[in-house]
């Protein structure tokens, strides 16, 4: 099961969401929230914390989340500060009952992932791409317009045109026709 921990949250936070079943699993953990009592009234623990990006809207409760759970937390750079897990392009991790597949996808950061499951139908997107066609920020340090469209060129060659599921780093899941989502964003990126 997939839960978005950081709904309904009136703050300046990322999605935090979690990922219930063989293996626990954080993707994300939000900023100005109590997410370590939210992941305790759905799960008795954490196995682990899996970032998207280091942007401080997604990592600002990180330490909250350690301290209580005491897990390791995987991204893209261990030299990025809490990251004690290095996640390589291409790599599989394993987010509640599926293996997924960590897609490096710089643009709107330098150490941004998106994570693919074929088997779950799901893709988790970050900050790379947004309901209906939005897409991230480039104007921050890091972003880059051109790598961005390549970045969402190459989900786009990723995943099947059936995804059942695309859960965003801000706003609204899409559970309805996600690739086309997909398709609105590069199309509106490269312009």
């Amino acid at each position: 099961m997939i839960r978005n921990l950081a709904r309904g949250v009136q703050s300046f936070t990322s999605n935090a969401f979690l990922v219930t079943g063989d293996r626990t699993v954080l993707v994300d953990v939000g900023n100005e929230f109590d997410v370590v009592s939210a992941v305790e009234d759905h799960a008795d623990g954490l196995d682990a914390v899996v970032l998207t990006h280091t942007h401080y809207d997604h990592v600002g409760n990180l330490g909250d989340v350690v301290s209580a759970f005491d897990v390791d937390v995987w991204g893209y750079d261990t030299e990025q500060d809490g990251v004690t897990r290095a996640v390589a392009d291409g790599e599989t991790v394993q987010l509640g009952d599926h293996e997924y597949e960590a897609l490096h996808t710089p643009g709107h950061k330098n150490d941004h992932l998106c994570f693919h499951s074929s088997a779950a139908s799901v893709l988790f997107a970050g900050d790379l791409i947004f309901a209906n066609g939005s897409f991230g920020r480039t104007d921050l340090e890091e972003g880059n317009r051109d790598q961005l469209v390549e970045s969402i060129d190459r989900v786009l060659d990723t995943v099947d045109e059936n995804l059942g599921e695309m859960h965003t780093g801000h706003g609204p899941s899409v559970t309805d026709n996600a690739y086309h989502d997909i398709e609105l964003a590069w199309q509106a990126a490269r312009f």
